[in-house]
């Protein structure tokens, strides 16, 4: 895996977290992202609902959303595939169908699904490498928004259509906007993978910038831990 082959020679390269943070850029957008146009509106009282996503290596992505307002729940799993086959070394060989997703659990009433997918066009990845995020490449690491219902698909295909037209992003946007048959966990060792292994190189080089990003382009959907 292209993430093994930079976190065992990161430290022989002597790549600082500073250098890498300096030079990584997790979202390719010229100008901060405007709000949807089209959205599903808050709810009027607490609740539970689920987004699944996809923007490459699980472990920045499932970081990034811990870290915004109103999510409850990060898990990392896979989407896109049998059940069968959902599992890492599987997945890994490209040949299943599934790409490395997170399902986000939220309350509609202190943050929208626009608002989400903000924040994952914005800094969770970036929207515009095919089959590909960063230093990881093949169809397990495309970005692909899974939608769970009409309303969910309206509001992705919309504010997809919107950023192409403001011309936010200096090539086309590739992600896949498709039905979510499945979700399935990841095994446990990937689960909140980013807090038990923050100085590993890996997460400092792809996956801390991305939580910065956020603090400083979305103050007000950043939360602490």
């Amino acid at each position: 895996m292209n993430r093994l082959i930079a976190a065992v020679f990161a430290p022989i390269l002597g790549i600082t977290a500073a250098i890498a943070m300096a030079a990584y850029s997790s979202s390719s957008a010229a100008a901060p992202l405007p709000d949807p146009a089209v959205d599903i509106p808050l709810a009027k009282a607490v609740g539970i609902q689920t987004a699944v996503i996809a923007g490459g290596c699980f472990w920045g992505v499932e970081g990034v959303f811990e870290h915004v307002k109103g999510v409850t729940q990060v898990v990392s799993g896979y989407s896109g595939g049998a059940a069968d086959t959902a599992s890492y070394r599987q997945v890994s060989s490209g040949r299943t169908g599934h790409t490395e997703s997170v399902r986000i659990v939220y309350d509609p009433a202190r943050i929208s699904y626009g608002q989400l997918l903000k924040v994952f066009f914005s800094v969770a990845h970036d929207p515009t490498e095919l089959n590909r995020q960063g230093p990881d490449t093949g169809t397990q690491y495309r970005s692909a928004i899974f939608y769970a219902n009409e309303d969910q698909k309206r509001v992705a295909d919309d504010y997809i259509a919107q950023l192409q037209k403001a011309g936010v992003f200096p090539h086309p946007i590739v992600t896949q906007v498709v039905s979510l048959k499945g979700f399935y966990d990841a095994e446990a060792y990937h689960q909140n993978y980013l807090d038990q292994h923050p100085n590993q190189p890996y997460i400092v080089i792809n996956d801390l910038p991305k939580i910065d990003n956020l603090k400083r382009q979305l103050p007000s959907l950043y939360v602490g831990k």
